[in-house]
């Protein structure tokens, strides 16, 4: 059975038609393929496993339905990097590793959201090392529930208002600079990733080795993408 991967739903109480359509493809899928990688940003945010929200529950419940038939993976993106041990139990997934490396059919995948190879956006990059520290977590998550909750949609508020300013912008995308260090760092894997929201298939060369990379469709205006890759290699297909 194939694999499939999906990346930047952005998940939240405020869209409720992307929740629906995650549910019904969760059901869709169950038990229909061989394992789903979720790549980052899977929620808007999320400050904590100790928010228990209804919105948060019903979510984590649709994620432990289907992760009881078919093999379940979730990698922290930009936006819900406090995932934890927590969500890990409520949600039957199992939690990556930034980038993880999967073999399958014979080839080798490179597994990332995408936003550490986008090193030309130097604020981000400060704020991507300082968020991923744990002391730094540690300190936010002692924080009260509803403190968290105003830093996060203040930091939604402000990517929001850069995003109507200025688009998505150059600074936003990886570079090849980053890519050819990580795809050396890999003996040169297919890559598969999201986070920059410019789907596609894109060659990657340093001149003596070559390969693609992969970016997954981001879910909006209730519908989606995904990659599916079976024997036959990797195919993009969209949700609705």
């Amino acid at each position: 059975m194939p694999i499939h991967f999906i990346s930047d739903l952005h998940l939240s109480e405020d869209v409720p038609e992307l929740a629906t359509l995650f549910e019904r493809t969760l059901t869709d899928w169950a038990g229909q393929i061989d394992a789903l990688y979720i790549l980052g940003d899977l929620f808007e945010y999320w400050v904590g496993d100790d928010d228990t929200s209804d919105f948060n529950t019903r979510m984590t419940a649709a994620m432990r339905r289907f992760s009881s038939h078919t093999p379940l993976y979730v990698m922290h993106g930009n936006r819900d990097f406090l995932m934890g041990r927590g969500f890990e139990q409520a949600s039957g997934a199992v939690l990556l590793a930034d980038p993880s490396l999967l073999s399958v059919h014979g080839r080798h995948y490179l597994l990332s959201h995408g936003d550490a190879a986008c090193s030309d956006d130097s604020a981000y990059q400060q704020f991507r090392a300082m968020s991923r520290n744990p002391l730094w977590q540690k300190a936010l998550l002692a924080k009260t529930l509803a403190e968290r909750h105003a830093i996060a949609r203040l930091a939604r508020s402000q990517s929001e208002g850069m995003k109507r300013e200025q688009g998505y912008t150059e600074a936003g995308d990886v570079t090849e600079e980053a890519l050819l260090a990580l795809m050396a760092a890999h003996d040169w894997p297919v890559l598969i990733h999201g986070h920059t929201h410019r789907p596609g298939c894109y060659p990657i060369s340093d001149g003596a080795r070559h390969s693609e990379r992969w970016v997954i469709a981001d879910w909006h205006d209730g519908r989606g993408g995904y990659l599916r890759l079976d024997e036959k290699g990797l195919t993009a297909l969209e949700l609705a």
